[in-house]
């Protein structure tokens, strides 16, 4: 029902209630039994139990569970208690995080008002909020949070602050009187208070036309629990991933079991072997190590100014490819600006943002030729005016920042003036205020009499330019009170629209002297006759640094567009000033995007860059539009109007300081800083996190498919077997780990944000990942095989020729993982830069070691000590692999660096 369009009368008459006497407690009791108490309601809620149960449903993770299972049956005690620990810890992990994570509703319930002024049976009675039903009558005062959704029925001087529901920046003035437009959005029904809002100034009755689950915050409630949270990326990779590696790992030992008993072998052995090679060729130590390296990602974030409450969450912003961002508080400071002044024909700019007495004055076009107010008589009587008719005040706090108590207009009239050196306590040394007219929504305007020390009185009134221009018959020009005729109020029109134009919210300043305290008494005689001072044009200002930060994130290929409650007119004008138009850009409100199907929006979201006076609800289909058209999608807003397309995007990005509850419980990454710039050092981490799982996803996999065909090759060569399970186990369990974490920790290379974010689709072996793979992994297990025959026929012994193999093969590793730390080469990148990885395959290195060379390991891992000419084979052999690609794409890269420079002939 849209009560916005209904009269008072109407209103009562449809929920049988009385202005003068309410509901009965008989009636109210009764519809509170049928449509439940005034609550918003959490969605079912798993227990602890299933929450933890649910970390091992990951297809990956039920195949490491297999792999426990055989190597337990198989007496690889060690190994399965190994792989047990790593799937505990990552469950463990999983389950912290999750029940962290849903905690929006709760937050909602705060925002709820405890308890609410009710006429009941006649009688004003303080009732709890969940109390509340349709049709009572409550009373809304300054300070009060609304406990429902309520029809106005009076309202004097009421103004709401619905900010954090709708986007719009300054408190809303509020009125009785029925609107007749279709589809208002929310930050239009001036006649309707919504739960949990906030009442800043005024007073007001209201009968209530919707409770709980049926208000607008409800209906936020609803899209919260509705809105699926959505696999990231990079868990969509590694469960591809995962299921490649089963399916080959399967088919793997398959083989080389019927190979070898085809060859001979014992039955046992086999198996033995062929789980073993399965094992391997599952990396075991993945899910712990995409865990380890998001999890430094996040302590890195975290001194960035950044809390990630989902440990996926900063690879996701690494493939991010349009964000949408909140105007209010998240692109601007919140924080109304006086940006511009108008008064006797003169003109100011004024500098500084914000509520600190921080700026300066100059003329227009001239930024360097600063004014003094001082010597600026019609200026200084403006900031002075503006200051007398004011109710705000601005204080600083123990942190150092200056905070404002009283509505925005009002602070950035008292701000203003203090950059001129005028402070509103010193004026009342020297007026006093005498008798105030209220601001109300049909007059648009306030007026204060104050009365100096001669026993002069004045009345001095602020509101609206259109408004006040009627009551004005004189002006201030050029330091004389002169007649203001028509072509006067043209003059002051054009300015006030040239102020609209760059979308600065206007407000007049007259005054006139009384001759006594006589005329107070009506109102009407008081506001006219008046002089006109000036015109204020102020602005709530973008924040220090967006511009850049938006730029950085073009350059990487990442678009950002503006999503605000605000007016168009407001938000072209803050989103022209960031540099987020297109020449070809669009604006879109949310009374079009109303008009507009799914099909139809995804299809025209590339062109549109602002979306302007939209709801929650517009905000959630914009996401999911981005969705549709393949982009990964970040969300970021500070308002409980944020929260449900906070949740539902890719990533959701809140903001710390100014944010509410709600949005950050929603939020998969809070900026506590509020600075939009910290999303660029988020998505330059999350994209050198993927980095590194590719790189230690073909470290792995490259070391493992070397492991596989070493023993496959011998066995289609009729060669005995070059490696014995334990020591395949011991390579994968310990050899592979170490470097693979280290890796996990590489620094980011200097391209990282000159790419463009990867598509959505791309596979994790993309970009030539499985060529590397295959053909690194191709080389390592020729040259371990050579190694084994060149010694197997020079000695004759076979556990000598296998350690060698062994060693072989991990020295071709530890090698092999310097390479892996680039796409170019290994002669790209400084090895000693990763100071980890050296630390890890050194460590790795003394583990190999210590299993050929301490005697009482040797006969566990069938290995015996070598001397320096095998040490010369398996170093010589393990080199081969790495060096010989890495020479090869060297010379490639040359001769294409070569082609590319001008004035060189090709051949």
């Amino acid at each position: 029902m849209q009560w916005y369009k209904k009269t008072t009368d109407e209103t009562m008459n449809a929920f049988q209630t009385s202005q003068t006497h309410g509901l009965t407690a008989v009636e109210a009791s009764e519809k509170r039994q049928a449509e439940g108490d005034n609550v918003i309601h959490e969605g079912e809620v798993s227990s602890r139990l299933q929450t933890f149960l649910l970390q091992f449903k990951d297809f990956m993770v039920l195949v490491l569970i297999a792999a426990t299972l055989v190597s337990g049956l198989l007496g690889e005690y060690i190994d399965a208690l190994a792989i047990l620990a790593i799937i505990l810890l990552n469950g463990c992990l999983g389950y912290i995080q999750e029940r962290k994570a849903e905690k929006s509703l709760a937050s909602l319930k705060a925002l709820s008002a405890p308890q609410t002024l009710v006429l009941r049976d006649g009688a004003w009675e303080k009732v709890p909020s969940l109390e509340l039903v349709t049709g009572d009558i409550i009373r809304l005062q300054s300070g009060d949070r609304v406990g429902a959704d309520c029809r106005l029925l009076t309202a004097d001087r009421l103004q709401v602050d619905e900010s954090a529901l709708t986007g719009e920046s300054l408190p809303v003035d509020k009125t009785t009187a029925a609107l007749l437009a279709d589809e208002l959005s929310l930050g239009d029904q001036e006649n309707m208070s919504f739960m949990g809002t906030l009442i800043t100034r005024g007073s007001g009755t209201a009968v209530v036309t919707a409770t709980g689950m049926q208000t607008a915050m409800g209906t936020i409630a609803d899209l919260i629990q509705s809105s699926a949270s959505i696999t990231t990326p990079l868990q969509r990779k590694l469960e591809e991933l995962g299921k490649i590696l089963i399916v080959a790992a399967l088919g793997l030992t398959f083989i080389v079991v019927l190979l070898g008993i085809w060859q001979g072998h014992e039955l046992y052995t086999m198996v033995l072997a062929g789980v073993s090679l399965a094992v391997a060729a599952i990396p075991e130590g993945l899910p712990a190590i995409v865990t380890v390296a998001l999890a430094l990602g996040v302590q890195r974030m975290i001194r960035r100014n950044a809390i990630i409450r989902k440990l996926p969450a900063v690879e996701t912003l690494g493939c991010t490819s349009v964000i949408c961002s909140d105007k209010t508080g998240t692109l601007t400071k919140n924080e109304m600006t006086v940006q511009r002044l108008w008064a006797g024909g003169e003109e100011w700019q004024v500098s500084g943002s914000g509520y600190a007495p921080k700026g300066s004055f100059h003329i227009p076009g001239s930024p360097d030729t600063e004014v003094d107010a001082r010597h600026a008589p019609q200026l200084q009587q403006l900031l002075t005016f503006g200051a007398l008719c004011n109710h705000a005040d601005i204080q600083l706090d123990e942190s150092g920042q200056y905070k404002l108590q009283g509505d925005p207009t009002d602070g950035a009239l008292l701000a203003v003036a203090s950059k001129a050196g005028i402070d509103r306590k010193g004026l009342l040394d020297d007026f006093t205020v005498v008798q105030e007219f209220p601001f109300d929504s049909q007059r648009k305007m306030m007026s204060v009499i104050v009365q100096n020390k001669k026993n002069e009185l004045f009345v001095i009134t602020k509101g609206a330019p259109d408004f006040i221009s009627q009551r004005c018959n004189r002006r201030i020009h050029n330091g004389r009170i002169q007649r203001m005729g028509t072509t006067e109020t043209r003059q002051m029109a054009d300015v006030v629209d040239q102020m609209a134009d760059d979308a600065l919210r206007t407000l007049a300043v007259a005054y006139k002297k009384l001759v006594s305290i006589d005329e107070a008494k009506d109102i009407e005689r008081v506001e006219s006759e008046l002089v006109l001072v000036g015109v204020a044009g102020m602005i709530d200002p973008p924040r220090e640094g967006v511009r850049e930060s938006i730029d950085a994130c073009r350059d990487a290929g990442i678009r950002t567009v503006m999503i605000t409650g605000d007016h168009a007119k407001t938000a072209a004008a803050i989103a022209g000033q960031l540099g987020m138009r297109r020449a070809n850009g669009r604006i879109l409100e949310g009374r079009q995007l109303d008009q507009m199907s799914a099909e139809e929006l995804a299809t025209d979201i590339d062109h549109i860059d602002v979306f302007a006076r939209v709801s929650p609800t517009h905000k959630l289909r914009i996401v999911q539009a981005y969705q549709k058209r393949g982009h990964v999608c970040a969300m970021t807003g500070d308002g409980v109007n944020d929260a449900p397309a906070i949740k539902a995007a890719d990533i959701g990005i809140s903001m710390g300081k100014t944010g509410t509850d709600v949005a950050r419980e929603a939020s998969d990454l809070i900026l506590t800083d509020d600075r939009f710039e910290t999303i660029q050092a988020a998505v330059k981490e999350g994209r050198n996190i993927y980095e590194n799982v590719r790189k230690f996803i073909r470290y792995l996999l490259a070391s493992n498919v070397g492991e596989i065909l070493v023993m496959l090759f011998a066995m289609l060569a009729g060669l005995p077997l070059p490696l014995v399970p334990i020591q395949i186990l011991w390579v994968n369990l310990v050899t592979d780990g170490l470097p693979a974490l280290a890796l996990g920790m590489d620094q980011p290379e200097d391209e990282v944000m000159r790419r463009k974010p990867r598509p959505l689709k791309e596979g994790i072996f993309s970009r030539g990942l499985a060529w590397k793979i295959i053909s690194r992994g191709f080389l390592i297990g020729a040259a371990s095989l050579l190694a084994f025959w060149l010694t197997l026929n020079e000695s004759g012994e076979l556990i000598e020729a296998q350690t060698v193999a062994f060693l072989t093969l991990v020295m071709a590793q530890l090698i092999h993982v310097f390479d892996c730390r680039s796409d170019h080469s290994i002669f790209h990148r400084n090895p000693f830069q990763n100071m980890f990885l050296v630390a890890a395959v050194l460590l790795s290195f003394l583990m190999v070691l210590v299993v050929v060379y301490v005697p009482g390991l040797q006969t566990i891992f069938h290995t015996v000590p070598i001397g320096w000419r095998e040490w010369l084979l398996v170093l010589g052999m393990a080199a081969i692999p790495t060096f010989l690609l890495s020479i090869f794409h060297f010379q490639s890269g040359a001769k294409q660096l070569q082609r590319r420079k001008p004035g060189v002939a090709l051949k």
